[in-house]
């Protein structure tokens, strides 16, 4: 049964619902000031009853005429006129029906309470009572108003947003392939075997990159075996002149990240970075508190991450994490360029990423 009644009172409109309680406990109240007035409760519920539906039968015209042009989400001047004279016509008619069910059945009210009173006090009454129906629902009719229309704005930013990121992690995949070709083309000559480890390689980059192309958000997991395929590309083309490590916490390891967030960084230290002696790169990533803390350190100096004289805008990829930032952790993000060491020989570069909470985006 109350399933039923459950079932029901959700199939209702949301006009209707606040109708019911509203008036409902309207009921509950006039209930108790006729008790005290009449000292009957037969009296107080007849009368009530009687009211009630009134109030609802006037009230639901009343609606209809608001939803009318002029009035449909602003109280003007006229619309203030129309609220009193619809007030006063409702007032008066719900006091003239009291009277006449007076003459109908006497026993709803004492002899004692008849006359001017038993016209004028219910005009008054539910004349403010009227007024305050009225006033709630131009209020309630603008607030759903409003709140629709955010809803709408917050759904327009929404796929905005989503639009742009998808053009930003787009740009990453063409800048990626250029430098991985090129790197595939120049081992072919020489080492034939190298560039096809790196094709092999390049195949489960792109395999992990096609998964995630619809996903915007993914795990520090996910975004990390993205990485892996992408230093394995990056492997076969130096060999032993690239050493990587990747540590990840294990609390770490299931938080939600941007995708592709970290592959720019760890590109940017792959083609700046030393490689003299060898080039070490590490990724490090942990959980503190609600801040995941990101770091991707190489062998280098801070100088060879900017734009030569030749080109002055900076890369692709700093651009494109700077811009993410921004989408995906808007005022909760810190991101910084470091160089540390002071011999030209120990010189590391590390780039730091502090994302609070947890990414916009799907």
């Amino acid at each position: 049964m109350s399933a039923f009644l459950l079932a029901r009172w959700n199939g209702l409109s949301l006009f209707w619902r606040i109708q019911i309680a509203g008036w409902g406990l309207f009921a509950i109240a006039d209930v108790v000031a006729q008790r005290v007035a009449f000292h009957s409760y037969t009296i107080a519920f007849a009368r009530t009853a009687l009211f009630l539906v009134c109030l609802v039968a006037i009230s639901t015209a009343m609606r209809g005429i608001y939803l009318s042009r002029p009035f449909a989400n602003r109280v003007s001047v006229v619309g203030v006129a129309l609220i009193g004279l619809l007030s006063l016509l409702g007032a008066f008619i719900i006091a003239s029906t009291v009277v006449l069910v007076h003459e109908a059945l006497p026993w709803i009210v004492p002899p004692g309470r008849r006359g001017v009173e038993e016209f004028f006090v219910p005009f008054v009454h539910y004349f403010f009572a009227l007024v305050g129906w009225s006033l709630a629902y131009f209020w309630l009719r603008a607030e759903l108003a409003k709140q629709a229309q955010r809803r709408r704005t917050m759904r327009a930013q929404a796929a905005a947003l989503r639009a742009e990121l998808e053009q930003l992690r787009l740009q990453l995949d063409p800048h990626f392939l250029f430098n991985a070709l090129n790197g595939v083309a120049e081992e072919i000559p020489e080492h034939p075997a190298a560039a096809l480890d790196m094709l092999r390689n390049l195949t489960a980059y792109l395999r992990h990159s096609l998964d995630g192309i619809n996903h915007t958000v993914v795990t520090v997991e996910g975004e990390v075996a993205g990485l892996a395929a992408y230093l394995a590309v990056q492997k076969a083309r130096f060999g032993d002149r690239l050493h990587t490590r990747l540590d990840v916490t294990p609390e770490a390891a299931q938080r939600r990240i941007a995708s592709f967030l970290l592959q720019p960084l760890v590109e940017n230290a792959v083609k700046h970075g030393r490689r003299d002696d060898g080039l070490d790169l590490r990724v490090d990533i942990r959980l503190s508190g609600d801040t995941l803390h990101v770091e991707v350190e190489n062998t280098g100096t801070l100088d060879a991450t900017r734009p030569s004289a030749r080109r002055q805008r900076p890369g692709i990829g700093l651009e494109n994490v700077r811009r993410r930032l921004a989408l995906h952790y808007p005022d909760r993000h810190a991101f910084s360029l470091a160089e540390i060491g002071e011999r030209a020989g120990d010189k590391k570069v590390t780039a730091t990423l502090e994302l609070r909470g947890e990414p916009c985006g799907s």
